[in-house]
């Protein structure tokens, strides 16, 4: 599908996690995870080897499913192509983040960058994401570098970004801004730069002002959850961080996006690692949630005084915080089932990771039938995707998917 913008364009702004979705950023699976090997899968935060076939299959179906309801998707590798087409900036930045001089030696590098200079668009957005091993320098075999000698063929000279395809955590949206994450995980860092590069350059995005700058701290977009317009929850834990946060709070309120910020502690572990792999939002007082952290989860609660003074209290049972912030008498809570093998089983495959399409429509992986039948016992409609492969990496529809605009509700 193309990405360039047309006359009637929707504005960017997201004020919910609930309103109706009119434009999603997604990045179709590539070559980025063949580059997963047995080797290499555990640090690069995949639990499998996923079938590339298969997992862009579903990714092609989940797109064709938000097509289907009227959402504009963006490709994030059409996005990039067309990015460093048009910006010389864009391709000089880009290739920066790639190359590291300090792994590579200075020659290599500066070799590599003059040769990637040359290189035609597309076929450079197809390098910065799958990357590039020492067996593909397209130096012939006089080249002398130690570096070269040293390592492997099949070593990576660029590493992979296989984790492109959860465009939530790399940037989100507070109203009309966009905030570029600083991601914790070294398998992840790079990826803030090819967003960054995007909504920079970008045609699309001109004129775009951003609500947080990365490298203030740790924060991804997976523990960020725009429960209701103002009202913003930050899960901290793995991958987000207390200064993270706090610095996010702190950005939101002097930009007027936010009145409260809710900091919501969660366990520092691979099933729990972002805020929406145990809640989500369904509707606009409604929230999916694994029951066994429903009576635990507590929240911070950083709010924005008239006066411009921050204050800070509790921690507080999560709920009845939230729901206090949210200016509502009670979150409905909707939770995956009394039984706890099963529950846990369908945490751990994203059965609470939902991207709502709009109030009570909700796209979710088709294998966590039990959390489903319990959302549509509820009044919600799920529209159920495989994602047997999609999910390898740890993440569900949320994760898949940056809202990029959404009704107000």
């Amino acid at each position: 599908m193309g990405t360039k913008a047309a006359p009637t364009a929707r504005p960017f702004s997201v004020t919910s996690e609930v309103g109706a979705l009119r434009t999603v950023l997604l990045h179709r699976p590539g070559d980025e995870l063949r580059r997963l090997t047995p080797r290499n899968n555990d640090q690069l935060l995949f639990d499998a080897i996923p079938w590339v076939e298969r997992a862009q299959q579903e990714h092609d179906i989940f797109a064709g499913v938000l097509r289907e309801r009227g959402v504009e998707v963006l490709l994030l590798a059409d996005l990039l192509t067309e990015t460093i087409a048009v910006s010389g900036a864009a391709r000089i930045q880009g290739i920066s983040g790639a190359v590291d001089a300090r792994r590579l030696g200075h020659a290599l590098a500066d070799e590599l960058a003059a040769y990637l200079r040359t290189v035609p668009a597309p076929d450079l957005a197809q390098l910065l994401m799958a990357g590039m091993t020492f067996d593909e320098l397209p130096f012939g075999p006089d080249h002398t570098s130690l570096v070269v000698r040293m390592h492997h063929g099949h070593d990576f000279v660029i590493d992979p970004l296989p984790n492109l395809l959860f465009t939530r955590d790399s940037s989100f949206w507070v109203g009309p801004r966009v905030a570029i994450t600083s991601l914790a995980l070294p398998a992840r860092a790079r990826e803030t730069s090819l967003t960054d590069l995007i909504y920079a350059f970008h045609p699309r995005f001109l004129g775009v002002r951003r609500a947080y700058e990365s490298h203030t701290a740790p924060i991804e977009g997976g523990d960020v959850l725009l429960l209701a317009k103002g009202v913003v929850a930050v899960g901290v834990g793995e991958r987000t961080t207390p200064a993270g946060a706090e610095a996010l709070a702190r950005s939101l309120f002097e930009d007027d996006l936010a009145h409260t910020v809710l900091a919501v502690p969660i366990a520092q572990t691979r099933a729990t690692m972002h805020l929406d792999t145990v809640c989500t939002m369904v509707d606009t007082d409604a929230m999916v949630m694994y029951p066994n952290l429903q009576d635990s989860l507590c929240a911070f609660t950083i709010r924005k005084e008239v006066d411009g003074t921050v204050q800070m209290l509790g921690p507080d049972p999560f709920l009845p915080a939230a729901a206090k912030a949210m200016g509502i008498g009670e979150l409905r809570v909707i939770d995956t089932g009394l039984d706890g093998v099963a529950a846990e089983r369908e945490q751990w495959d994203d059965g609470n990771n939902t991207l709502a399409l709009a109030p009570g429509v909700v796209v979710a992986y088709e294998r966590n039938e039990m959390t489903n039948a319990r959302l549509a016992d509820a009044g919600i409609e799920v529209l159920a995707i495989p994602g047997s492969e999609l999910g390898s990496g740890r993440g569900g529809p949320r994760c898949l998917s940056c809202p990029l605009s959404r009704d107000e509700v």
